[in-house]
């Protein structure tokens, strides 16, 4: 083998292995309104993207809801920023497979981060088609009109949630009976902004 032909091997390996470092974090991120319209099944008129801030209306009655179209990664990480302005629960739907999901949320009238079963029947603000039942639960002091920065990550079936870097809940998804994959949402019963989100893939 010549000096040309190590050089020339040299380079292509060179190039996968940037490639490969280069896509093992891929980062999504909402950049702008077509983006969330041909990535997100929502209402308009209970989810809006205007000035980097995603903004979600419900009400007790009827909660606003938002889901990816995409499936998220078998391990991924979350991280946004949110501020409940009105009402009492914010909830983050993990890996919604058919009409179960998993529940990670915040709620004030507890005043707990909480992780849970989740079932969503589109179409349908009856009670017991909507949320579920909680299976751990942290006490953290929440107050409406101030920002939280939230961190969810999924790695090897094992979920890990965190609030302000601070108050953290985890759980096995396996020995928990709770979905391993599917896509994302989120739910309001009152009004939510989020800004910051980035989905990020781990491998």
């Amino acid at each position: 083998m010549n000096f040309k032909h190590l050089i020339l091997i040299t380079t292509v390996l060179l190039i996968f292995s940037c490639a490969a470092i280069s896509t093992r974090e891929k980062e999504y991120k909402i950049t702008n309104t077509s983006k969330l319209k041909s990535e997100w099944n929502f209402n308009s008129k209970e989810w809006i993207l205007a000035s980097d801030t995603l903004t979600g209306t419900g009400g007790p009655m009827h909660w606003g809801v938002i889901e990816s179209k995409k499936q998220l990664p078998e391990n991924y990480e979350i991280s946004f920023k949110v501020n409940m302005t009105k009402e009492s629960l914010f909830e983050v739907m993990l890996n919604i497979d058919k009409e179960n999901y998993i529940r990670t949320y915040l709620y004030q009238i507890d005043q707990n981060i909480v992780i849970g079963k989740g079932t969503y029947k589109k179409g349908s603000d009856e009670y017991n088609k909507r949320g579920g039942p909680t299976l751990f639960k942290k006490a953290l002091k929440l107050e409406n009109n101030k920002w939280y920065a939230v961190k969810i990550k999924v790695i090897n079936n094992q979920l890990f949630y965190s609030v302000d870097n601070e108050t953290t809940l985890e759980c096995s998804l396996e020995k928990s009976n709770l979905s391993q994959k599917g896509k994302l949402g989120f739910i309001t019963n009152g009004e939510a902004k989020i800004i910051d989100l980035r989905i990020k893939t781990i491998q």
